[in-house]
């Protein structure tokens, strides 16, 4: 499939997500579901119950697949930048950390998604917070502008992640860090599940080998990279996740599936400095 058929497809599911405001990345069996499902999930994560409350409702789409913003050591002053920041949660979240005179950047490829986080930029009253329409591998953000980076289970959707490296890269200052979390390989995927735009769009066909994603980082210009930590990446419900119904395959065929999978993704927090 050709890169742009990929974000075009990427771009459509996540739009139907903030249309439906479901769960569609973390694979469990309330994806699409209510609100204390996604805070189920959320914490699950990393988050805790005071983040969950210190944001607008409805910024928390039950996304990502870990916390960046606990691992960022944010300060107040700073300049971050959020690819694939989705409704906004992570940007609200730092932006209580770096205060007034900080500034946070969202940037996102799916115009209903930045719809929605500019409502809720709009419900928190959020004066040191923007969204911007971009790709993350084409950044509408200026050279030496962030203090950090952060990304929440976004860059494994790119096509092209090296690029997605060497624009963060480009856009943060000398001696900027770099925090993501993130999905990766342990070994390569089951042709039927590499090929499946319903597994991409789901956070898990896209994802790299482990040593690949760790070599795109240095390759951009990074130093110091380091994984903080990594889980296994529970796969266990993928025959009841909803994007299974579109593999037109069997219960028992997707249940050995699942049991491959279970060995073979990992979740991984990551950091970087330029």
């Amino acid at each position: 499939m050709k890169q742009e058929e990929i974000k075009k497809s990427v771009r459509d599911g996540y739009a139907r997500i903030a249309k439906t405001a479901g769960s569609c990345c973390f694979p469990a069996t309330s994806c699409c579901g209510d609100k204390q499902s996604v805070a189920i999930i959320s914490k699950d994560i990393g988050y805790s119950d005071e983040d969950l409350k210190n944001v607008p409702a409805g910024a928390n789409l039950g996304l990502g697949c870990g916390n960046p913003i606990a691992l960022a050591s944010l300060q107040e002053g700073e300049t971050v930048v959020d690819l694939g920041s989705g409704a906004g949660f992570d940007c609200f979240l730092a932006a209580r950390q770096v205060g007034h005179d900080g500034r946070v950047i969202g940037v996102d490829m799916t115009p209903e998604m930045l719809d929605k986080a500019r409502q809720n930029t709009r419900k928190g009253g959020y004066a040191n917070v923007e969204f911007r329409l971009g790709e993350i591998e084409n950044l509408p953000v200026a050279d030496n502008t962030a203090d950090i980076i952060i990304s929440n289970c976004v860059i494994n959707l790119s096509p092209d992640k090296g690029r997605v490296f060497q624009e963060a890269f480009r856009v943060l200052k000398p001696g900027g860090r770099l925090i993501v979390s993130d999905i990766v390989l342990l070994k390569p995927l089951p042709d039927i599940v590499k090929t499946s735009i319903e597994a991409y769009i789901g956070c898990v066909s896209g994802a790299d080998l482990k040593e690949d994603y760790l070599s795109a980082i240095r390759g951009a210009g990074f130093q110091e990279v380091k994984i903080i930590n990594e889980t296994l990446f529970p796969l266990l419900d993928l025959i009841s996740h909803p994007a299974a119904k579109n593999l037109s395959m069997g219960s028992d065929t997707l249940r050995d599936i699942a049991e491959q999978l279970s060995t073979s993704i990992i979740s991984i927090k990551v950091s970087a400095v330029k």
